[in-house]
């Protein structure tokens, strides 16, 4: 006998199946460009057009890929520990991984967010979200590095996140998994009783330093909050945050979160949450939090914080409304007008697209409320749409806008991206996507100035695209040119984790403020050596603290000697002022360290602790020369 769960699943799947023959009706299929190899070669020398920032997924990290080549240049550790270059390990950086729980080596980063300002990408950070333990984290990108991670309190589940005002002057920040704030042992069922809340952080970001704050946080009901966007011109002083799981469902959420129609677009004033603050409608609430940071070419420095300013949306009225949308959404997404706001209701038979105008217009007129939550009023469905997108595909999950009055949004159960017209909601273009597509990025796509012309769908479940490499496979994205009237498919190509978002940037706005050294005068690091004469050994009980250079091709010191039961400390400075030109530094048989890459101009620590007595050697790990083989020595450990 099937159960219920089974029928609901069965029943869904011939109704998607019945409704499937009339997505694609009168629009257009994007088809593979018949000259794809040509647009999407770039020549030996080269230089692609656009760099694209995906977040890694599980893997915790951030890649960078070349438009339209889609080459790999980089994977920046963030959340996870990198044994590449010795990230999380070293002493430089493993205070970068701790938080409240303690020293965490992984993390699940989801989205992507370009800095900004009046709207338009700036080129100067790149923030990226942790889901698991609640963070974010800044991106340098002079160098491509992480400086900063802050741990969000009195949250779980950090998904709608790290999305920027416009201006870069707040990141928000939403509890995805509602729990009991403050923290208890409560029944889990207590949540369908309203015993579990969630929270809406704003994170403040000094528009000179890039340094993270929190301002305060909302306490909101306990729904699921799952992506966010803030609004643009006109829509300036707000964000819009999905929500789903309206029912409290706590067991089987398949089921238990999917029985209403509409679930709410959560719209959020932050200028008057701010206002309400200095007015001194907040209160002191607890919650514990690190904020650990990495000045160039020190160690990072883990500072514990305690407390922040919480504010209830009935001390502050005008700040929160609910927007009723259809249904389970995911994506809620601003158009570059800041006029349309789109939600993406995974079992949505339609795109339903929000009028900010309308929104302003009817936000406090009661016969506009058809109920109110916690202090929240609720708008009518009606009283705020402009307008839905018709049977536009099924799954519907996230949209891009290319600045031409056009909207792509992601179909994950169709396997397809539709390209549809603001204002009339017509269909034009389905574009197959292989398969399963999550979110896509359009260049520009999320701000006020939209370059166009590239789209990227990043897919869920790979298949038969590449050539069999076992169980596990790479995620799969597909590359479109959308420049002219029809979009078309350039390439597939694998990608590192699994991409749930990205940020794409011309080029041109990154490339030439990219460092290529730390300048060695310019070295601040406590342990720094920037002359073979000054290379030292000095004990200290039984600490020994090791002052090293590196330049091709040796190390000075280079003979070390030590008792068993010591603690070493290699403090190696990479003497070059040379781009390019790293050094790698490895302990034969090390437990618990990695490799380290030593950038010209760094200082980067190796912890080693001598067990045994014997002849240990170490080396450099990084090809640096025609001796580079020559680039090794020992260490001699007695009783």
């Amino acid at each position: 006998m099937l159960k219920k769960s089974n029928i609901i699943v069965v029943t869904l799947g011939i109704a998607l199946f019945a409704f499937l023959p009339n997505c694609k009706k009168g629009a257009a299929t994007a088809t593979l460009a018949s000259d794809a190899a040509s647009r999407v070669y770039v020549a030996p020398g080269e230089k692609d057009e656009v760099y694209a920032f995906l977040s890694g997924g599980f893997s915790g990290q951030m890649s960078v890929y070349g438009i339209p080549s889609a080459r790999l240049f980089k994977i920046i550790p963030v959340f996870s520990v990198f044994p590449e270059n010795g990230y999380g390990f070293d002493e430089e950086t493993k205070d970068m991984l701790k938080t409240t729980h303690g020293y965490v080596p992984w993390d699940d980063s989801h989205h992507v967010e370009a800095s900004m300002t009046d709207g338009k990408q700036d080129g100067r950070w790149m923030f990226l979200n942790a889901n698991n333990t609640p963070r974010l984290a800044r991106i340098d990108l002079k160098s491509f590095e992480t400086k900063e991670i802050l741990e969000i309190p009195n949250t779980a589940g950090n998904h709608a996140s790290p999305f920027a005002t416009e201006n870069t002057e707040y990141l928000m920040a939403a509890t995805r998994f509602s729990v009991p704030v403050p923290q208890s042992n409560v029944s889990i069922d207590s949540f369908s009783k309203g015993g579990f809340k969630g929270t809406v952080t704003m994170v403040k970001v000094d528009k000179n330093t890039g340094r993270l704050s929190i301002e305060l946080q909302v306490l909101v009901p306990g729904f699921d909050y799952d992506l966010s966007h803030c609004g643009k011109k006109k829509s300036h002083d707000w964000c819009f945050f999905s929500s789903y799981n309206s029912e409290q469902a706590h067991k089987m959420l398949e089921v238990g979160a999917s029985k209403k129609d509409k679930d709410f677009i959560l719209a959020f004033n932050w200028v008057r949450a701010k206002e309400c603050k200095d007015q001194g409608k907040t209160y002191n609430f607890g919650g514990e939090y690190v904020n650990n940071f990495k000045e160039e070419n020190k160690p990072a420095v883990s500072t514990k914080l305690s407390g922040v300013k919480m504010l209830n949306p009935k001390d502050c009225p005008g700040m929160m409304y609910y927007m009723p949308t259809p249904k389970s959404p995911h994506g809620t997404d601003v158009d570059s007008t800041g006029e349309y706001i789109v939600g993406g209701g995974k079992l949505a038979s339609v795109i339903p697209v929000h009028s900010f105008s309308k929104m302003i217009e009817v936000k406090d007129k009661k016969e506009h409320h058809s109920t109110e939550i916690e202090g929240i009023p609720v708008l009518k469905y009606e009283s705020t749409l402009a307008g839905e997108v018709q049977k536009p595909c099924l799954g519907p999950l996230h949209t891009e806008f290319d600045g031409q009055g056009y909207a792509y949004t992601s179909c994950f159960v169709s396997s397809e991206v539709v390209k549809w017209k603001l204002g009339t909601w017509e269909v034009v273009q389905h574009l197959p996507a292989y398969y399963s597509v999550g979110h896509l990025s359009i260049v520009g796509g999320s701000s006020t100035e939209p370059y166009g012309k590239y789209l990227i769908a990043m897919n869920k479940i790979t298949k038969d695209r590449y050539l069999p490499v076992g169980m596990e496979l790479p995620q799969s994205a597909q590359l479109y040119d959308i420049s002219s009237g029809k979009a078309e498919l350039l390439s597939d190509f694998p990608t590192v984790g699994e991409p749930h978002y990205s940020q794409m940037i011309p080029a041109k706005l990154i490339m030439d403020k990219t460092a290529k050294l730390f300048p060695l005068e310019e070295n601040k690091h406590p342990y720094a050596t920037k002359s073979e004469n000054d290379a030292r050994i000095v004990k200290l009980g039984n600490t020994t603290h090791i002052y090293m250079t590196a330049i091709r091709s040796h190390f000075k010191p280079d003979i070390i000697e030590a008792r068993t039961g010591e603690t070493l400390y290699f403090h190696v400075t990479n003497l070059e002022q040379d781009y390019d030109i790293p050094h790698g530094f490895a302990i034969g048989g090390a437990p618990n360290m990695t490799n380290l890459l030593i950038m010209p101009g760094e200082t980067r620590t190796f912890k080693w602790v001598a067990l045994k007595p014997g002849i240990y050697p170490f080396y450099c790990t990084d090809f640096c020369s025609a001796l580079h083989q020559e680039m090794q020595q020992y260490i001699r450990v007695s009783p």
